[in-house]
């Protein structure tokens, strides 16, 4: 006959496993439900920086917006004086800080960015530097204003430096500015 300890026993292990099972099966769909938000996220910000209008305006504030120095890019560009000028920046400036937060909270990974947008964030950020610097200074912006953004260029510059260290010089703004970006 089967003895009743050999039973509850039985039962013991029997419940375990079930839990053991249950266990495994609730970290591989944690698992699984983080790789989809990782593609949702990726397919939104394709979807939001990769269409005609986005790239319209990335292209009028990285190839169309020119300028020698602060003064002159305050009397060509400044928002009391070329609103349209800063609404376009302010909102690419914005999709890259969004982006940046994504990138320093893990939602999105650096490798990702790095190939849809990568140059197109190291040079606009390269490009506009000192301009939200002397803005933050000046009072105009916050202290932290565009601090993901920042910290995102710098770490696309940094993996641009080490895969095609080469490609640095063929930007708009040369090599030489964009260590500056690393250095910094």
């Amino acid at each position: 006959m089967v003895d009743l300890a050999l039973l509850q026993s039985v039962s013991y292990i029997a419940g375990a496993l079930g839990l053991c099972v249950a266990a495994i099966y609730y970290v591989m769909n944690i698992r699984e439900t983080s790789k989809n938000r990782r593609a949702t996220l990726t397919t939104n910000l394709v979807q939001n920086l990769a269409q005609q209008d986005s790239i319209r305006t990335w292209f009028k504030v990285l190839i169309e917006t020119r300028w020698k120095d602060l003064d002159d890019f305050k009397s060509k560009y400044d928002s009391r004086v070329n609103p349209e000028n800063f609404i376009q920046r302010v909102d690419i400036w914005t999709k890259c800080e969004l982006v940046g937060y994504q990138f320093r909270s893990g939602l999105i990974d650096i490798d990702t960015v790095y190939a849809l947008f990568g140059d197109f964030m190291i040079n606009t950020w390269a490009m506009y530097r000192p301009i939200i610097e002397y803005y933050r200074k000046n009072g105009d912006f916050s202290d932290d204003y565009l601090v993901n953004y920042e910290y995102l260029a710098k770490a696309l510059t940094k993996m641009k430096s080490e895969r095609a260290p080469n490609s640095m010089a063929l930007t708009p703004f040369g090599k030489d500015k964009l260590e500056v970006v690393l250095k910094s």
